[in-house]
């Protein structure tokens, strides 16, 4: 029971403490010959972003469990913390799809597709996954 405890409940105190932290200053987009930042590199630099990528990971692995409420709020957690992380729509769209729901799986899906469009890796699954939930929506 105290394990379970703090896995729920230590990101819970994170998120809450890291949303007091004030909010970086974004750069504008890079200029030409300046290479974007990597995920892991914004995250070493700011902790809401580092906070923000550890709760997608829990998420994702609750949906590998197949819970998607608990799954559901920890993204949403991590949305909140970093409103451009992509990985965090692609996992809400997952589970709003897993949920039955795929009107609200498309429109993460969307927002998944905004925030990795520079990211072909991810672009790829992010176009997949539009392709299930078209067919679902048949």
């Amino acid at each position: 029971m105290t394990v379970k405890f703090i896995q729920i409940v230590c990101p819970v105190l994170l998120a809450i403490l890291l949303a007091a932290c004030p909010k970086p200053i974004l750069k504008g987009e890079p200029s030409e010959g300046e290479e974007t930042q990597t995920s892991q590199e914004a995250a070493e630099e700011n902790p809401r972003v580092a906070a923000a990528l550890q709760l997608t990971d829990q998420g994702r692995r609750l949906l590998e469990d197949r819970k998607p409420d608990k799954a559901i709020r920890v993204l949403e957690q991590a949305v909140s913390l970093n409103s451009t992380n992509g990985q965090a729509y692609y996992y809400l769209s997952e589970a709003w799809q897993m949920k039955g729901s795929t009107a609200q799986a498309k429109e993460f899906n969307q927002l998944a597709e905004i925030h990795l469009k520079d990211d072909s890796e991810w672009m790829i699954r992010v176009a997949q996954q539009a392709d299930r939930i078209a067919e679902l929506e048949k």
